[in-house]
């Protein structure tokens, strides 16, 4: 991170002024601080709506427990899986930029589709990305490969507000469905699945312009095979520790934590190290930077639909890239003021916007999923009224799916060619 005067000279000079406002309206503002226009230089010109790949980035390490038939052995690899995709959520963007940015807040029916690349050995894996509720703002997603029976559903929203720094609650979960060796990935009956809880964070070293993101508290991922895990997050402390530490274990649900049948510590965007709690001896090591992401494809811009991520941002982004704020505002307010429109054609219509790939369900009749929701510490009422809904993927219109994928057209962009 660097000496307090290091960072302070990521803040732009020209820019410092509004920083150092944007830290005060920060400080002195009541409600979800989404709302809030942040520097320029502080602005991502990557939607929200893309966060959802960072899932997936690892093919391999998400298929592995599909392949290994002991299944306390299974639930150990899906703890591994989730500690690999932590760097890529949390680290990756301060890594490559220099600090953490602000997103784009994502545009209802707003998509982002792709795949990573094919390998005989893995198998493809797909993505599919929407924005299924804007006000609430929640972003849901399907991680799919056929090969090993494989798929991550869920959905997610964010709560900011500002307590000596920006804290961030996340909402919603994650599910994931594994069709064991043997098993038949078309029989849901075979397939065992996990509920995975979503830490909350909080930003780190805002003052100096220079902001990181560090997990805090618990995660919890319950599974259907009867094993659990905990995941504890510390971090670094004003006088001691280093950043993004954790400790975590696996466990019998029916034995408790403290009889855990494998500990893992260290940095979730470094090395962590996994022993077998009952040898004491070490089983596996993982290092990030020893790990490459697989390339993930996504269509040329000029063939995407109107409504996916980069084609319909590209003006925006393109003018962040160049520094141009009147290009991003005209840009931006362009959809902003379209989407407004539409939604009082729909209001005046009485309808409501249609979601492509997801349904609203009713979130108390999967009994089996309510089971592991609340062994995975979730709220009971789920926080649906918070993400819009509690929802699932709709495999059967994913099916040989192409664009146009919305009834509405241009009109909803602001596009009027």
């Amino acid at each position: 991170m660097g000496s307090p005067k290091d960072s302070h000279s990521s803040v732009p000079a020209a820019s410092k002024g509004s920083w150092s406002s944007f830290l005060k309206s920060i400080a002195s503002f009541n409600g979800d601080l989404s709302s809030l226009t942040a520097p320029p230089f502080i602005l991502s010109s990557t939607s929200l709506t893309e966060y959802s790949a960072y899932w997936a980035e690892h093919p391999a390490i998400l298929v592995a427990p599909a392949r290994e038939p002991d299944p306390e052995k299974r639930a150990l690899l899906v703890l591994k899986w989730f500690l690999t995709t932590l760097h890529q959520q949390y680290c990756s963007r301060s890594e490559k930029l220099g600090s953490e940015k602000k997103p784009l807040n994502p545009f209802l029916g707003e998509l982002f589709l792709g795949k990573w690349a094919s390998d005989p050995d893995v198998g493809e894996t797909t993505l599919i990305s929407e924005q299924v509720s804007h006000h609430p703002p929640a972003t849901a997603y399907a991680i799919q490969n056929k090969k090993h029976g494989v798929e991550l559903q869920g959905y997610n929203a964010q709560k900011a507000s500002f307590s000596s720094t920006i804290q961030i609650k996340q909402l919603g979960h994650a599910l994931l469905s594994i069709t064991p060796p043997g098993a038949d990935q078309n029989d849901p009956a075979q397939q065992e699945k996990y509920v995975i809880s979503l830490p909350n964070l909080h930003i780190e070293s805002l003052i100096y312009g220079t902001p990181f993101v560090e997990l805090e508290k618990s995660t919890r991922i319950a599974s259907s095979s009867g094993y659990m895990a905990k995941v504890d997050f510390s971090g670094k402390g004003w006088l001691s520790g280093k950043k993004n530490t954790f400790t975590a274990s696996l466990y019998k649900e029916s034995e408790g934590e403290k009889k855990p049948l494998y500990c893992i510590d260290g940095q979730w965007s470094d090395t962590f190290v996994i022993k077998d709690a009952r040898t004491k001896k070490e089983v596996d090591r993982y290092t990030v930077k020893e790990n490459k992401t697989a390339p993930f494809d996504i269509a040329p811009i000029e063939q995407q639909d109107l409504y996916e991520s980069r084609r319909a941002w590209k003006d925006v982004a393109d003018g962040i890239e160049r520094g141009d704020m009147d290009a991003v505002s005209i840009a931006k307010s362009k959809i902003e003021n379209a989407q407004r429109e539409l939604r009082k054609v729909e209001r005046s219509e009485g309808r409501e916007w249609e979601r492509r790939f997801f349904n609203r369900v009713e979130e108390d009749k999967d009994k089996d999923f309510l089971k592991l929701a609340k062994l995975a510490s979730l709220p009971s009422n789920l926080d649906s009224d918070k993400t819009g809904g509690f929802w699932r993927f709709d495999e059967s219109r994913a099916v040989d799916a192409k664009p146009p994928y919305h009834k509405a057209g241009p009109e909803g962009l602001g596009i009027t060619q």
